[in-house]
C-alpha cells in the first residue's frame, strides 16, 4: 500500500504532522511538495498518481484553489484506488465549511473516506482499514 498525500500546500504543516505517523505504522508514501515546481515535478506527480492505490486529501485554511477538490473526486471515481478526504475545519467561514461538508458527503456516497475535524488519527484509522482490507 502507498499513500498519495494529495491537498492542501501552501506552507500547511499537515504533512508534517502526517509524516512520522505513516512512518510508525510503515505506510509508504508520496509526497509531491517539492521547492520547486516544474514540469517535470508534475509528471512525477501523475506517475505516483497511478502507483499510489490511496489518494489522500488533506484540506486546509491555507488552500487558495480548489484543484485539490476536484483531484478528490477525480480520485473517489478511479478504479483500485481509497479516497480519503479531510478537512480541517478551523479558519473556514461558515459558507465555505457547508460546501466543504457537502464534498465530503458525495465523496462518501462514492465509497470514499471523508471527514470534517482536526487531527490525524481519522487518516492513520483509514489507512489500517484500508490495510486489513488487502
Amino acid at each position: 500500500m502507498k499513500v498519495f498525500l494529495g491537498g492542501t500546500c501552501n506552507e500547511s504543516t499537515w504533512r508534517d504532522d502526517l509524516v512520522p505517523l505513516l512512518d510508525s505504522h510503515k505506510f509508504d508514501y508520496f509526497n509531491p511538495v517539492v521547492e520547486d515546481w516544474t514540469p517535470a515535478c508534475q509528471e512525477e506527480e501523475y506517475r505516483q498518481k497511478k502507483i499510489c492505490n490511496v489518494h489522500l486529501y488533506v484540506i486546509t485554511k491555507e488552500m487558495t484553489g480548489v484543484f485539490s477538490i476536484a483531484e478528490a473526486v477525480d480520485s473517489v471515481h478511479t478504479d483500485n484506488v481509497n479516497c480519503i478526504f479531510q478537512v480541517f475545519p478551523d479558519g473556514f467561514t461558515i459558507p465555505q465549511l457547508k460546501s466543504l461538508k457537502a464534498t465530503c458527503d458525495l465523496i462518501h456516497k462514492r465509497g470514499g473516506f471523508s471527514y470534517v475535524g482536526e487531527g490525524l488519527d481519522f487518516v492513520i484509522d483509514c489507512m489500517d482499514c484500508i490495510d486489513r482490507l488487502k
